[in-house]
C-alpha cells in the first residue's frame, strides 16, 4: 500500500466531536465518535484520510463530497457553493478505536494560521464532520532491515504511527522537528529505531533543522533501507534526495509535502 493507492478506497464517515483538548503547546487532538467508525478498516502505521471540516459561514452541504476522490468527483465538489461547501485537509490517524467507533486526531495550532488547526483549537461537541479513509502512504518492503525517517510537527502523528507498528526487528533513526521541548509525545512501538528530537531554533525555518540531521544519517545497508520523509515540502523532498545520494533506491522511499512553506499549512 502506498499514497498512489488512495484513489481505491470508497466510502464516507460521519463522525461528531466528543472532545477536544491541547496536548501539548502546539498539538490540539479532537476525539470523533461514529458508527460507521466501527467498520472503518485498521491500516495502521500512516493511516490518513481527508477530513471534511464544517464550513466558517456557518451551514456546511456535506451532500457533493465525493464517495471516492477522483478528477470528477473532485469537479462535483467544487461545484458545490463556496458558501456551504465543506473545506478539507489530510490529516493522519492519531489512535483509531474501531470496537467502540473512536478515532483521535491531532492537529498542529499555531494561532489563527490555516484552516483545521483554528477550528481545532475551538472544536465543540456535536459538532459534524466528515472522513474518506484513503489507506496509508508508509510501505514498508518485505526485505526492509533499517528505517530512516524524518519530519517536522507536522509529520508527528505520522512518524509516531509509524514507529507504533514497525516489526521489533527493524532498526533504524528517526527525527522530528518540534517548535518546543514540550511539545514531545509518548513514543510507543517495538522496533529498534532511536527517535531524535530536535527543537526548532525560533530564528530557523521550519524543517531546516531535521533536514541538517537527517543529512548527517548513513543507512548501514542501502539495498534493505527504507525512508521515509514527510512534513514541510522542502525537508520531505531534500531529505529523499540525500538518501538517494546513499544509494537507496527511489522506489525505497516514501515521501510527501504535507504543507508548502509561505502558505497556510494547516
Amino acid at each position: 500500500m502506498a499514497f498512489a493507492d488512495a484513489r481505491k478506497f470508497k466510502g464516507h464517515h460521519v463522525v461528531k466531536v466528543t472532545a477536544s483538548e491541547r496536548i501539548t503547546p502546539h498539538m490540539v487532538r479532537v476525539t470523533v465518535q461514529g458508527e460507521s467508525l466501527h467498520r472503518l478498516p485498521v491500516h495502521g502505521f500512516d493511516q490518513w484520510f481527508r477530513l471534511f471540516l464544517p464550513n466558517p459561514g456557518g451551514v456546511t452541504d456535506f451532500s457533493r463530497v465525493p464517495e471516492q476522490f477522483g478528477f470528477g468527483a473532485y469537479m462535483k465538489y467544487l461545484r458545490t457553493k463556496a458558501g456551504v461547501r465543506p473545506p478539507f485537509r489530510n490529516y493522519t490517524v492519531r489512535s483509531l478505536r474501531p470496537d467502540v467507533g473512536e478515532m483521535d486526531i491531532d492537529f498542529v495550532s499555531h494561532g489563527d494560521a490555516g484552516i483545521a488547526g483554528p477550528w481545532a483549537a475551538q472544536a465543540r461537541p456535536g459538532e459534524e464532520l466528515m472522513i474518506l479513509d484513503q489507506g496509508r502512504g508508509f510501505d514498508l518492503p518485505d526485505d526492509a532491515t533499517e528505517v530512516l525517517m524524518a519530519g517536522d510537527e507536522s509529520a508527528l502523528p505520522a512518524v509516531l504511527g509509524v514507529l507504533r507498528d514497525l516489526p521489533a526487528h527493524i532498526r533504524g533513526h528517526a527525527i522530528v522537528e518540534i517548535p518546543d521541548a514540550a511539545d514531545q509525545q509518548e513514543v510507543e512501538g517495538e522496533s529498534q529505531v532511536q527517535l531524535d528530537w530536535i527543537v526548532r531554533d525560533h530564528s530557523d525555518t521550519v524543517g531546516q533543522a531535521a533536514l541538517k540531521a537527517f543529512q548527517q544519517l548513513v543507512p548501514t545497508a542501502a539495498d534493505t533501507a527504507y525512508g521515509y520523509t514527510v512534513g514541510e515540502q522542502q525537508l520531505a523532498s531534500a531529505g529523499r534526495r540525500h538518501l538517494v545520494a546513499q544509494g537507496v533506491d527511489k522506489r525505497r522511499i516514501g515521501f510527501v509535502g504535507y504543507w508548502k512553506r509561505g502558505k497556510a499549512e494547516a
